[in-house]
Order: structure tokens, then C-alpha cells, then sequence
């Protein structure tokens, strides 16, 4: 058939969204966001999505605390650890939403760490097309970055996070009383992030996170309320200016190209923040090794992660090879091969060619990589 008989009509969907939302941060929350969807309701149900380590310390206080505001709500509960973030387990927990009825009237609650708002915003993106959700993050990890901006995604055996959508929430509550019960590892890990703010962005910010490091360690409330407002704010800023990682917000993305790949190489015995801190130093060395990363910053970056008891060396059981394989199926990988986000200088990334990413030859990548292991 030749272009002349064929018939073209057009599917016209110009217009505005607006995906705005509010981050509420304070102590003792839970009350308010009942109060909140009971006189603001986005809703006719809510399904809570936690997990199984969160759901006995806050999930069955909000289910409580819901239902005697007469609130129709249920809750979804999966087992804890990154090893849950699958679609098998998203599946598992649609099936029983739909089995109790569940419908597009619906919402939910993600209530917990990065892998239960992650799954909870990837289902909420695709069950019944499409319904609204809300972040309540209860680790450092969470609300320092994973709750703001609507990244959501699962894992596949390929890597971390390969499928998922932007959906961004209706609101996000940031209840820093939650931080109380985090284990200490667990609450160490997820300051990863929070430097990785101050080095990327703000260099007042990481200024602050040497300063205050006894108060942040021991989990001051005043301290963790600065680290969250600004983390929020840090956050907001890039995610205002790019909401789907098309330049600037591949910044965040910084440690984190090879440092998913020794988590998920780590079999997820490591955290996602020490992966991340590990991962930082190879991007830093990088950095340096490119003459773009100072090395007075690069030791102001290591001094600060040793500070906060977080881990700066590969494990020895992982290869050089197995993460530079790995690396290839990062989401900012290009024709097969990764690209990193790397620092100018503390409080400042590299541009290159208007692009926030770009492409290390591999001997560079390996030299990286065989400078941050345990000398012996």
C-alpha cells in the first residue's frame, strides 16, 4: 500500500497534570494521617503494604488506629529483605487485594522501608490500571530518598530495579519517631544516602553532616529533623527539574551503578546504603582518576563514610569482573555499556555534553575497583 491510501486520524491528549504534592515531617504522626484521610479522604479503602519486620511495630497500630476512625482499611503483609522485591511477591499481594475486593476506588498505604515504598508505588501503578498510594517511610533510607519522587520498581534476576514506573504519591508522611526502632546497622546504612546529598548537591549540607556527626549517630530528634527537611528539600530540588530521569536526576544515581551491582553480588547480605558507600568510592576514584575529583575531596568523602561506621572496601569474595558485568544492565547503561554519575568537587557533579552520566573505559572502571579493596 502506498503512502497516498493510507488513511491517518490523530489521538489528541495535549493538556496539564499537575503531580504536585506535600512532605509532612515531625514526631508521632500516625494520628494526623488519620485525621487527614478521615476529613480529606482520597480514597474509599485503603490496602497497607508492609512487612513483616514493620507490621507488628507500626502496621497493626495505623490498621488500629484507621479502622476506629471508621476507615475501611486492610492490610498486606510480605516478608522483609530485598529478596521480597519481586514481581512474584507483587503479584501474591494484587491477588489478595482483589480476592478481598479491592477495586479502583481504592488506595494504599506504603508503610515501611525502601523496598516496601518501592513495591507499594509499583503497585499502585498497575493494579486496576492505576490508584492512588501514600508514602510513609519509617527508615533513614526512605525518607531521605526513596519516598519523594515516584521512582518505583522491583528487582529481576538481571539487577536491581529493572522494571518499575514513575508514580508519584498522593502525600508523604516522614514520622521521624520511627527511626527509634531501626537496629543500628540498619539505621547507619541509610545515612549513606543522606551524604550522598551533601556531596552531590550541597555542600553546606555535608559541612553540617561532619559537624553534627555524635548527634546524627546518636539519633538527636533535632538532628534528625534538619537531616530529613533538608534531604527533602535536596530531594524536591532535583526531582522538580527533572521528575523522570531524563538529565539532572541521574545525579542521584551517584555510588549507585556499581554499588547495586556489589548488593546484589553480595546476595543482599549487604545493605543497600553500605553498597551505596562502597560504591560512592569507586565513583569517587574514578572521578579523581579522570582528574575531575580532587583528591583533598575524595579524602574528605572517605573520612566521612569511616565516620559513620559505614563500609568503603568490596567485599573479597566479589569480582572486578562479576560487577563490571553487571554494570551492563544498569539502568543508565547505554548500548550495553554503564555510564556514571561522578563529582566535581563536594556539593557538585559532572556535566558532560548537557548529560549528568557518562561512559568510563573499563580499565579506569577496574583501577577503581581494585583501589577499593581492604589493603592487606
Amino acid at each position: 500500500m502506498s503512502m497516498a491510501e493510507l488513511q491517518q486520524l490523530n489521538v489528541c491528549l495535549q493538556g496539564e497534570y499537575d503531580d504536585s504534592y506535600p512532605l509532612f515531617i515531625g514526631e508521632n504522626l500516625f494520628q494526623d494521617i488519620v485525621d487527614h484521610l478521615r476529613t480529606e479522604p482520597i480514597a474509599a479503602r485503603y490496602a497497607i503494604i508492609t512487612d513483616s519486620n514493620v507490621m507488628p511495630l507500626y502496621g497493626n497500630m495505623l490498621l488500629d488506629l484507621m479502622r476506629s476512625a471508621d476507615i475501611k482499611t486492610d492490610m498486606f503483609v510480605f516478608a522483609a529483605g530485598e529478596k521480597s522485591k519481586s514481581i512474584d511477591t507483587c503479584m501474591k499481594l494484587m491477588g489478595e487485594m482483589s480476592k478481598q475486593k479491592f477495586g479502583r476506588d481504592s488506595a494504599i498505604l506504603a508503610l515501611g522501608g525502601g523496598v516496601t515504598g518501592d513495591m507499594a508505588g509499583f503497585m499502585a501503578a498497575i493494579f486496576n490500571r492505576g490508584i492512588p498510594y501514600i508514602q510513609i517511610p519509617t527508615t533513614v533510607i526512605a525518607q531521605a530518598d526513596s519516598s519523594i519522587g515516584g521512582k518505583t520498581a522491583i528487582n529481576t534476576e538481571y539487577g536491581k530495579n529493572l522494571v518499575g514506573a514513575f508514580k508519584q504519591p498522593e502525600v508523604v508522611y516522614i514520622d521521624i519517631s520511627t527511626l527509634a526502632t531501626l537496629p543500628d546497622r540498619d539505621y547507619i546504612s541509610g545515612l549513606a544516602e543522606t551524604i550522598k546529598h551533601g556531596i552531590i548537591f550541597n555542600s553546606d549540607f555535608f559541612g553540617y553532616l561532619r559537624e553534627d556527626n555524635q548527634g546524627i549517630i546518636e539519633r538527636n530528634p533535632e538532628s534528625l529533623k534538619w537531616i530529613a527537611r533538608n534531604n527533602c528539600l535536596i530531594k524536591g530540588m532535583v526531582v522538580e527539574q527533572d521528575p523522570n530521569e531524563k538529565g539532572l536526576r541521574r545525579i542521584l544515581n551517584y555510588g549507585h551503578t556499581t554499588g547495586h551491582a556489589i548488593e546484589k553480588l553480595s546476595g543482599f547480605e549487604l545493605l543497600h546504603g553500605e553498597a551505596v558507600s562502597i560504591g560512592m568510592m569507586v565513583a569517587g576514584r574514578i572521578s579523581n582518576e579522570l582528574g575531575y575529583f580532587p583528591q583533598e575531596s575524595l579524602d574528605a568523602q572517605l573520612q566521612i563514610l569511616i565516620d559513620y561506621n559505614l563500609p568503603v572496601n568490596i567485599p573479597e569474595n566479589i569480582s572486578n569482573e562479576d560487577i563490571i558485568r553487571l554494570t551492563m544492565t544498569d539502568k543508565k547503561a547505554m548500548n550495553g555499556m554503564a555510564r556514571y554519575a561522578l563529582p566535581n568537587k563536594i556539593g557538585r557533579m559532572m556535566v558532560f555534553d548537557k548529560q549528568f552520566a557518562t561512559y568510563v573505559e573499563a580499565d579506569v572502571v577496574r583501577k577503581a575497583l581494585d583501589a577499593t579493596r581492604k589493603l592487606n
